[in-house]
């Protein structure tokens, strides 16, 4: 019987792997044969300039990675201002049209595009811009157009910046869930729904500058190539005079109503030069983003014999290995040594996009950026976002540039720790604890938070505060008590960020790769961009455990309202230990 069993066990195991074999030959086939893409590009082609898919800053797949390309339903933003810069020099491309919705990008990011589009304009290359529904970051995007399109029947959402905040006290008084908290900084909100029903008069304020902030620079670049006084737009999304397709075409904000097939021949005619509607192609050559992108993967912007190091910090600081979505201090450290060993690398750009995260995590990155800075000058170029741990890791640094749409500051740290002891009084369960000492026991998520736990968490929180403090202080050339004045976990906008030291100007990645040049002495230059992460095909096979998680992540999303997804999320990044003090944004920001 054992001799049957085993037999059927090795036919079956064996059927298995023959199956996997055949999956990955047949993977491998599909990879060899889309080995060489089509980038031939033909001429008098207009690019289309479609971002209607998840956009990261920085994707970070091995171009080696044969696999990479198989599992890839995401595109890097860097390789979006790459295309771009590349099609302003580009014979073939005549010009661009902008079209579809914008799912993921951010403000800044689109502040970044605009001006990249503006300088392809420059070159006398034109671009068009057409849509069913405009949102406020499509219409920010699309105003840079020299001709502004939406369909008759579309709408024109202009209504203003706003920020929701969820407050949970109420939910845990009722659930029994609750989160204690330990925290420094007045504006350190990023626990306060924990704590309150309502939001403080100082969380209010901070985000009600940050918005005003962001709208003026959003209003004042419409206003410029529009040509619409800034007070005049703020009149038209006060009294949501754009709301309807003919009456933003009314204000000024639209040039025609048409359908789509109208619009394309719109471009035929602009590419002939001839003002017919009869005289024009139905549509004119048009090259996808997703194919210029191929090609843009074969062309470098820089060539030289010294090198430009990009170093990419994307995401929620944790602790770990990590990879696009989030910044962990194992593959940061590994870039940061071949940067350092690499004698051609005369520089190094730091791009952060980060809200913070763990405090631990956030000083063992600034500590390998710090050795790295004493060999090698590093200029930080801020995305969207570098607050709290995102801007300590920036601490290193001996230029620091943003967009003055981005976010940045938030000097404070704090501490949560869920607690279940009134559900386990709810449910029937209690806890018990054997100790051979009095502070044996700790913290535990089954009893009430003692004095002396509440102690020992803000010991740690003052520390890691005063730390905070001291790296601004070096950091920036200023008095501590300097720094604590400006921080208290406060979030500034970077042209008040500019205005307080806390950055040194205005500026996109390409500015920040040009200032980094100039301070490592070198004008003849190639850029090197890192870390390399593992494709997705990689982590899926190689980490089973990881898949799982994805498939339940994607059905949460599916069936979870989304407060609760939100919820959800924080805890996640919340629960491991050693990211119990946390260098994070003081709130979750969600503008629209």
């Amino acid at each position: 019987m054992d001799f049957l069993k085993n037999t059927l066990a090795a036919t079956i195991g064996a059927l298995v792997a023959f199956g996997i074999a055949f999956f990955m030959f047949f993977i491998l086939l599909a990879a060899l044969g889309s080995a060489e893409p089509d980038t031939k590009i033909e001429k008098e082609s207009v690019l289309q300039l479609k971002l209607n898919q998840l956009v990261e800053e920085y994707l970070g797949t091995d171009p080696n990675d044969p696999f990479a390309a198989l599992v890839q339903d995401r595109v890097g933003f860097d390789q979006i201002l790459k295309a771009v810069s590349l099609a302003k020099t580009d014979d073939r491309i005549e010009g661009i049209s902008i079209e579809g919705n914008i799912l993921s990008l951010g403000w800044s990011q689109i502040n970044e595009l605009r001006d990249l589009l503006i300088d392809f304009k420059s070159s006398g290359k034109f671009i068009y811009a057409y849509n069913e529904m405009y949102s406020q970051g499509d219409y920010f995007l699309a105003s840079v157009a020299d001709s502004i399109f939406i369909n008759p029947v579309g709408n024109l959402d202009f209504r203003g910046l706003a920020s929701e905040v969820l407050y949970y006290k109420d939910l845990q008084e009722q659930s029994g869930v609750k989160m204690e908290v330990v925290r420094h900084g007045k504006y350190k909100s990023a626990v306060e729904p924990y704590l309150n029903n309502e939001m403080s008069d100082e969380n209010r304020m901070q985000i009600k500058a940050l918005l005003t902030s962001i709208w003026n620079e959003v209003t004042n670049s419409i206003s410029e190539e529009r040509e619409i006084n800034a007070v005049r737009l703020n009149e038209i999304a006060d009294d949501l005079l754009a709301r309807s397709a003919d009456k933003a075409k009314e204000v000024g904000l639209i040039d025609g109503l048409v359908y789509e097939d109208q619009y394309y021949r719109s471009l035929s005619n602009r590419l002939s030069g001839i003002d017919n509607e009869l005289a024009a192609n139905d549509k004119p050559k048009m090259t996808s983003l997703k194919k210029y992108l191929r090609f843009a993967k074969t062309k470098r912007l820089y060539k030289g014999k010294d090198r430009i190091a990009v170093l990419y910090a994307s995401g929620t600081i944790l602790y770990g290995e990590g990879g696009s979505a989030y910044i962990g201090q194992e593959s940061i450290a590994r870039a940061l040594k071949r940067i350092r060993e690499d004698r051609k690398v005369k520089a190094i750009v730091l791009r952060v996009n980060s809200p913070g995260g763990s405090a631990l995590t956030s000083e063992l990155i600034w500590r390998e950026l710090k050795r790295t800075q004493e060999q090698k000058p590093i200029v930080v170029s801020i995305s969207d976002v570098a607050a709290s741990g995102g801007y300590y890791i920036a601490m290193a640094s001996d230029y620091i540039m943003a967009q003055p749409t981005s976010i940045t500051g938030s000097i404070g740290v704090f501490g949560t720790l869920p607690n279940f002891s009134e559900l386990s009084k709810k449910i029937g369960i209690t806890p018990q604890w054997v100790e051979t000492n009095k502070q044996s026991r700790g913290y535990s998520a089954f009893g009430p938070m003692t004095q002396e736990n509440y102690n020992e968490i803000k010991d740690g929180i003052e520390q890691t505060y005063d730390i905070f403090l001291e790296r601004v202080a070096v950091g920036r050339s200023m008095d501590k008590n300097q720094v604590d004045e400006l921080a208290q976990g406060r979030v500034w906008s970077a042209s008040s960020a500019l205005d307080e030291g806390l950055i040194d100007g205005y500026g996109g990645i390409y500015n920040a790769i040009e200032k980094a040049a100039e301070l490592g002495e070198t004008s003849d230059y190639a850029v090197q961009s890192f870390p390399r992460y593992k494709s997705e095909f990689e982590q899926i096979f190689g980490d089973l455990s990881e898949a799982q998680t994805k498939v339940l992540q994607q059905v949460t999303k599916a069936f979870l309202p989304e407060p609760i997804i939100a919820l959800n999320q924080q805890l996640e990044q919340l629960k491991a230990k050693e990211n119990q003090i946390q260098a994070r944004m003081p709130f979750e920001l969600n503008i629209r």
